[in-house]
């Protein structure tokens, strides 16, 4: 197992370590403007077009996440940025933000990393968490300002005290690799603790790597096993290769082949190849009936969301989890 450090966050889409990553709907053009009739808006949004149309700041924002969205309109990023615009010229500190990722990724706007700053940071200065958050790994990557790990760890640590879980843990990925600040790992497993509580996946498993080697925590495989497995349940590739290792050598969990089998399998199909190898390797010692049994529970297994997702702590374990109820099944037993 290792430390897998994390990055950055760009509107409720978590970016992977120095590279910034999109989700499918980002990555497509913006849609041309289609203004639409009252009559096909619902009710409700007709009622925030109107407040945002007299100058309600709160409902051009809320327009704005409508547009951005496509939420009971046809998404359209320039109408979002016209109306974020409009409430960020009010100090909205929600629209400073949105309009900030807008001017990051060009969406609706010509890309502008200096105008990214600007807005990341009129929001930032009124303690908006994720525009902290955000505005420090443009410091952290040198967009649109001069790159500096000071500047980004103070924001870095602005976000994690206001809550931030991303922030957390970016913060977290400082002071264990000294980034910017002294290097400090019981700093940095305070703030991947907070953040794998709040549901990351990527805190969650280096939290556990952290209980696995001793790192800034006592060494506790079966504490390492009970955060791998939440990141894992949510579908993190990493950590479910890290899950199938613990299984493979009984370190926390009991010893099943099975369960090592299927957990190798799910990271293996997503492109794992240090799984594959474990695949192989174990497969030589699995009887028919076990890889038969391995290759059912991983086709039958689904993630499961975690805090962030908006769904209650994921304490238990999730469908894929079942089996770690019944015996160890060790490799090669008939």
């Amino acid at each position: 197992m290792q430390l897998r450090p994390f990055q950055s966050i760009t509107l409720l889409v978590v970016a992977s370590f120095y590279v910034s990553a999109v989700s499918a709907q980002e990555e497509r053009n913006p849609p041309d403007t289609q203004q639409l009739s009252k009559a096909s808006v619902p009710p409700e949004l007709v009622n925030v077009r109107q407040k945002a149309e007299r100058g309600d700041a709160v409902a051009q924002s809320a327009l704005g996440d409508a547009y951005l969205a496509g939420s009971g309109v046809r998404q359209d990023y320039r109408e979002a940025a016209k109306w974020y615009a409009a409430a960020a010229e009010q100090n909205l500190p929600a629209a400073q933000f949105a309009l900030g990722y807008l001017y990051e990724r060009g969406g609706g706007v010509a890309q502008n990393y200096r105008e990214a700053v600007r807005y990341y940071r009129a929001a930032a200065e009124q303690g908006h968490a994720t525009a902290e958050n955000n505005l420090a790994s443009m410091y952290e990557h040198g967009r649109g300002v001069p790159k500096s790990s000071l500047e980004a760890f103070r924001w870095y640590r602005a976000s994690a005290e206001h809550g931030d879980p991303t922030g957390q843990t970016n913060l977290a990925s400082m002071y264990f690799t000294g980034r910017g600040v002294r290097r400090d790992l019981q700093e940095a497993a305070f703030w991947f603790h907070a953040a794998a509580e709040r549901g990351v996946p990527e805190a969650q498993n280096n939290l556990a790597v952290m209980y696995y080697t001793g790192a800034g925590v006592p060494r506790d495989y079966a504490e390492s096993a009970r955060w791998v497995r939440r990141a894992a349940d949510q579908g993190y590739v990493a950590a479910q290769a890290d899950l199938g290792y613990l299984y493979e050598q009984g370190k926390g969990v009991p010893l099943d082949c099975i369960a090592a089998y299927m957990w190798y399998r799910l990271a293996a199909t997503r492109g794992d190849q240090r799984s594959v190898a474990r695949m192989k390797s174990i497969a030589h010692r699995m009887p028919p009936e076990q890889l038969k049994a391995a290759r059912t529970r991983s086709a039958a297994w689904v993630p499961r969301p975690g805090k962030l997702a908006g769904l209650p702590g994921n304490e238990q374990s999730g469908a894929g989890s079942q089996h770690s109820k019944e015996p160890g099944t060790i490799c090669g037993d008939p």
